[in-house]
């Protein structure tokens, strides 16, 4: 007698937090393989990026959503619009939070706030992050203290960067969700174009690259994409900058700065390609694409947020 096999499950998990709590890192970290851009530039993230994975019957469907913030222009409206879309359509909420930080801001208490009033038709997780560098009793007293401010259903203790207690959160989140067959290829591990993510891991590249001497406002753009016959890649790609005075920080002394960036997210496009890429990168100057209407359709960001 063979035992009947166990229902699929299926279900998207929204993971939400401050700019910079280690969201990117952590859909990376669970998905096994980069998904999504990771900088120390806040609001990095700037639309939600699914990550796909299978655990056991049950296949994890993550979205990693822009920082929540006060925002200011039209593109910050929308990123911040995108995150909350994102909760709205999950069936688990993940509210990962900094355990390093001091204090809770103002933008923290909306949030969480926020959180609680979705808190009767989804269930909603937290996840403090970065516990190595915490101690016990701080966190003890943090997550007593935001458990008493969210109806949380489960708390886990966290470091999304090396991995520690990852396991758990995947293992919960892959018996709560619905009875549901797949809705992806099981080798799939992301719905973004490979187009899209080229142009994200050059803009990763340029936030290592320049760190803080480059302003927020800059995109990048795969102009074209052709495959050759033995499996090489030629990518063409043009990063959009706001100002003429930006140009010269991007490509630097002699287009040093330039090749540097090019080579770096060429080596990390070949290692997510796994095959020879070249890369050519241009710059122009594009002082309105924040407020380009094309610009949110192609990145799934709503213009009138």
């Amino acid at each position: 007698m063979t035992n009947d096999p166990k229902p699929q499950r299926c279900g998207y998990v929204a993971v939400l937090g401050a700019p910079n709590a280690g969201k990117s890192t952590l859909v990376n970290q669970m998905v096994g393989t980069k998904v999504s851009i990771v900088s120390a530039k806040v609001q990095t993230t700037r639309n939600r990026i699914l990550g796909i994975l299978i655990r056991g019957e049950s296949q994890i469907i993550l979205m990693d959503t822009p920082g929540l913030f006060a925002p200011k222009t039209r593109l910050d409206r929308a990123m911040v619009a995108a995150a909350w879309s994102g909760a709205d359509e999950a069936d688990i909420v993940l509210y990962l939070f900094d355990s390093r930080k001091k204090s809770l801001s103002d933008d923290d208490l909306k949030t969480i706030e926020k959180l609680n009033g979705i808190s009767d038709r989804a269930r909603i997780c937290l996840a403090l992050n970065k516990v190595d560098a915490v101690e016990p009793e701080r966190l003890l007293e943090l997550a007593t203290k935001l458990n008493g401010l969210c109806k949380f259903s489960d708390t886990f203790m966290i470091s999304a960067l090396n991995g520690d207690g990852v396991e758990d959160l995947l293992t919960r989140f892959g018996a709560e969700l619905p009875q549901s067959p797949w809705l992806f290829e099981e080798d799939q591990i992301t719905d973004m174009p490979w187009r899209m993510l080229a142009a994200e891991i050059t803009r990763e590249q340029i936030f290592h690259q320049l760190h803080q001497e480059l302003p927020y406002a800059i995109t990048v753009e795969t102009e074209k994409w052709e495959q050759f016959d033995n499996g090489d890649v030629k990518i063409d790609q043009i990063i959009h900058l706001e100002r003429e005075a930006h140009k010269g920080i991007v490509l630097g002394k002699g287009g040093s700065k330039l090749k540097q960036i090019g080579y770096e997210a060429r080596k990390e496009l070949e290692k997510s390609l796994d095959r020879k890429v070249h890369l050519k990168l241009f710059v122009r100057i594009s002082d309105r694409w924040r407020d380009d209407p094309e610009y949110f359709q192609a990145w799934g960001l709503d213009h009138q947020a």
